[in-house]
């Protein structure tokens, strides 16, 4: 089983800046495979997402194990480029 990515449903442009997408990408160039998990595009719809990770923001990756892997867009993208990935994080 892959790791998922919690991003939001709707990108209708693959802006460079969104933050779902550079995770996206920093997946795709570090060749990990997942699963994508799209969430509502509305934080308040965001109900189930909330119960599972904890936050309304996406996104966020969830391990093999369970484990939600969720920071700004720019830390995750810098632990998927040094490989630390799965580290745990703090909180």
């Amino acid at each position: 089983m892959a790791v998922k990515l919690h991003r939001c449903r709707v990108m209708v442009s693959k802006w460079r800046g969104h933050p779902c997408w550079k995770v996206q990408k920093a997946l795709d160039g570090a060749g990990i495979e997942y699963e994508l998990v799209k969430q509502p595009a509305l934080r308040r719809n965001r109900d189930a997402y909330e119960r599972l990770t904890g936050y309304r923001v996406l996104p966020a990756i969830e391990l093999e194990d369970g484990t939600i892997v969720r920071e700004e867009s720019d830390a995750l993208v810098a632990r998927i480029r040094d490989g630390r990935l799965t580290e745990k994080t703090l909180g």
